[in-house]
């Protein structure tokens, strides 16, 4: 350790509490701002507290605490750090437990849903420098995460450009209909059939991929294997979901298969087969037709008909155009898809940026006059460590 600083236990420095309160207590109307374990902060007719202070909720899977300042209510479950001492700075304590949050993940107990006790908080230990030094670093780590924030905010937009950059060439290429063009449902067109739900699912060793709502968002990235073949795919079919869990996005959504006899259908994912027009033309097709999202119905899940599906209105024309509006789709994809690829690299960059900057102010070799400007250029952050 540097010299200078010191080892003290959270618990020696603080007050650790938690508050009276449970989820029925909220009130979208109330005055006083309501922290319990989701990340969305609610509202409340009272405040138990009225302090500088960190949060962290009791029990999840993550334990990131939450700096806030005024009257609060507070879950039962959740913990507010407070009251410290002269010798520790709260906005230091604050980036310690974000660079230490893995240690809450590792200590939490329960088998279906971790929970933190308060021994988990109290016993902490936190290097702690002379509160000039802590200051300091605060200042410096304020400034660099201010500009990794923007940074990160500047990539999230440009991913979300190149995306939508595809679903308007999409759409564009369908609402130009040309000569020769006929418009159908995909009932005439196209065979339609259901999965079938699997009870034997594992992870590892089973022979067939199991294609569910995750696989097809995920374009295939995320994947169960299944020992059983109930509903065989092959090679050009395109699989729809037809049902999704709240706010899981995946509704409406279609993968093409690209290989024969290796993936198996669950329930509530429809297989759509046609012979006569090109498989890749009718997949594309059917990726724009987000407008389905309006015919779900279920309030717990989400959920297509068959009908819905099958009068799904398909613009078709002769095989060669298709063929044509394929390849021009493909390379517009291949495009995105490296756009795409660059940006959540410079995420996933920006992350580690984060963890190595927290790793040097806690380890006491973050060096002021080198950090003290972090420059943005060309949506790149240059810093010197």
């Amino acid at each position: 350790m540097k010299e200078g600083w010191e080892i003290k236990k959270l618990g020696n420095i603080s007050d650790i509490k938690t508050g009276k309160s449970n989820a029925e207590d909220a009130d979208t109307n109330g005055e006083y701002t309501f922290f319990d374990r989701s990340k969305k902060i609610k509202k409340s007719n009272r405040f138990l507290f009225d302090c500088e202070t960190l949060i962290i909720p009791g029990e999840g899977s993550q334990f990131f605490p939450r700096y806030f300042s005024g009257k609060f209510d507070l879950h039962q479950r959740v913990y507010s750090i407070s009251n410290f001492h002269d010798s520790a700075n709260i906005r230091f304590i604050e980036y310690f437990l974000v660079f230490n949050h893995k240690h809450f993940e590792n200590v939490a107990v329960g088998a279906t849903v971790k929970s933190l006790r308060l021994r988990h908080f109290t016993e902490i230990e936190i290097p702690l420098p002379p509160l000039p030094e802590q200051q300091r670093i605060v200042s410096i780590l304020d400034k660099c995460f201010s500009a990794i924030e923007r940074s990160r905010n500047n990539a999230e937009q440009n991913l979300k450009n190149a995306k939508e950059l595809f679903e308007s060439y999409l759409q564009g290429v369908f609402e130009k209909k040309g000569d020769g063009w006929e418009e159908k449902t995909l009932g005439e067109v196209c065979d339609f059939s259901n999965g079938k739900a699997h009870e034997k699912i594992i992870d590892g060793d089973g022979k067939y991929i199991l294609i569910n709502s995750k696989f097809v968002s995920s374009e295939g990235q995320k994947f169960k294997r299944t020992t059983s073949m109930l509903s065989p795919l092959y090679k050009g079919d395109i699989v729809f979901v037809m049902s999704d869990v709240p706010n899981g996005k995946t509704l409406a959504k279609c993968f093409l298969v690209d290989k024969d006899d290796t993936y198996s259908l669950n329930q509530r994912i429809c297989v759509i087969r046609s012979n006569n027009y090109d498989k890749r033309f009718l997949y594309y097709h059917l990726n724009r037709h987000r407008y389905l999202l309006s015919f779900n119905n279920g309030e717990n899940q989400t959920n297509l008909r068959k009908n819905d599906i099958l009068n799904t209105p398909l613009f078709l024309m002769p095989n060669e155009e298709q063929q044509t509006i394929v390849r021009q789709l493909d390379a517009i994809k291949i495009e995105t898809q490296k756009m795409e690829a660059i940006y959540q690299k410079k995420i996933a960059d920006l992350e580690e940026l984060k963890k190595s900057v927290l790793q040097k102010a806690f380890a006491g070799e973050l060096k002021v006059s080198e950090l003290g400007s972090v420059g943005l250029k060309d949506d790149k952050i240059k810093m010197n460590t």
